[in-house]
């Protein structure tokens, strides 16, 4: 089961709206702490904690550039999560269509005389 390739740190990572909205945004591509903390109203330092979390995750990257500190997203780390959801979607989707195919015929019998 895919289940037990999860990392608990990856799901609690994400679960925090700043920090979802920080990776979207690194989705885009590298930036920096300040060009991270940009649309928030929050301090930079608090990005940081942010980012630290996202770091400890494996989710984001940091590289040293001089004085600065770019960060990026690191995609492998959201394999697993990528592969679980694409299987309970698959479920999800089967038992959908299943229901589909009870209310039709439901529906069939009702307007049968």
């Amino acid at each position: 089961m895919l289940i037990e390739s999860l990392n608990p740190a990856v799901l609690a990572a994400l679960a925090d709206p700043i920090r979802l909205r920080i990776v979207d945004r690194l989705a885009s591509g590298e930036c920096t702490v300040g060009e991270l903390a940009a649309p928030f109203d929050v301090s930079q330092p608090a990005i940081s904690r942010h980012i630290r979390v996202l770091t400890d995750a494996g989710i984001v990257v940091q590289r040293v550039d001089g004085a600065r500190r770019p960060c990026r997203l690191a995609p492998e780390s959201l394999a697993a999560l990528d592969a679980w959801l694409t299987q309970l979607r698959k479920t999800l989707s089967a038992q959908y269509d299943r229901l589909d195919a009870v209310l039709a015929e439901l529906e069939d019998e009702t307007h049968d005389p």
